[in-house]
């Protein structure tokens, strides 16, 4: 790919980030409004089941659920969106020639958007509760971009290959669940026992929100070599996933 065909793809992805964006917030009655809404909602459920009903009380407790809450949900989300991002799009690609690689990067753009603000609010409510800035926290930059590169690594695969096998995304679907309670949102990974942890070394997203609560909670820096590992797996799987939408690029609009 050319310097030239990767800045008009991030163009394009830009682009039809913000209109996607607009026709959502222009849906409801309460529009944009409701980005700040339901994560605020979703997060208010959790800490009513966990905080007073289960009375797991405590704001460490509150704080350790809610952040593994919004990094999982960012990531789900873009996940499953990606999947059928281009079975949903099989009328517009019928329609006009565009690259495949710009559906699951808007759907990526237009999650993290959102993801930006409920984290904003993520970490507004940690220094209320008596968590302080500190410098380890620099490194949530980079943390958002790993995040981000696996996630559009994961997301490009499955909307490569979900037009082949339909059946896949509702696999996607359901296992987003049982993932959820692999990647360590309701407990520590780095204190489960070892052989469970050796299992649980093998997702990703566990070590991911550990690493967002080591910066956050913990003022401790992320596990360097971690990151580098994930950082190149997701290189490798994207130039992978790339191969595979240049490949069947013409195919997807010959499809039923």
């Amino acid at each position: 790919m050319s310097l030239k065909s990767l800045t008009n793809n991030l163009l394009l992805i830009k682009q039809k980030s913000i209109a996607d964006l607009i026709s959502e917030a222009r849906q409801g009655y309460i529009g944009i409004l409701w980005w700040v809404a339901e994560p605020v909602l979703y997060m208010s459920v959790f800490y009513l089941i966990f905080v007073v009903l289960l009375h797991r009380g405590g704001k460490d407790n509150v704080a350790f659920l809610l952040t593994g809450m919004v990094v999982w949900k960012w990531f789900a989300s873009s996940i499953i969106q990606c999947a059928g991002c281009i079975s949903l799009n099989i009328g517009l690609i019928r329609q006009v020639y565009v690259p495949k690689i710009i559906f699951p990067g808007t759907v990526l753009l237009t999650s993290t958007i959102k993801f930006l603000i409920v984290f904003l609010l993520l970490v507004g409510f940690l220094m209320l509760t008596g968590k302080s800035p500190h410098v380890t926290w620099l490194s949530l930059p980079l943390l958002i971009f790993v995040q981000m590169l696996l996630m559009l690594a994961l997301g490009s695969f499955l909307a490569a290959i979900v037009p082949f096998f339909p059946d896949l995304k509702l696999i996607v679907d359901n296992s987003m669940i049982l993932l959820f309670f692999l990647s360590g949102v309701f407990f520590d990974v780095s204190s489960a026992p070892a052989r469970l942890k050796a299992w649980l070394s093998l997702n990703p997203m566990a070590w991911i929100i550990l690493s967002y609560r080591q910066v956050l909670l913990n003022a401790s820096w992320p596990d360097w070599f971690f990151i580098a590992t994930v950082c190149t797996l997701s290189l490798m799987l994207l130039i992978l996933d790339c191969m595979l939408l240049r490949r069947y690029d013409r195919v997807y609009a010959k499809m039923v």
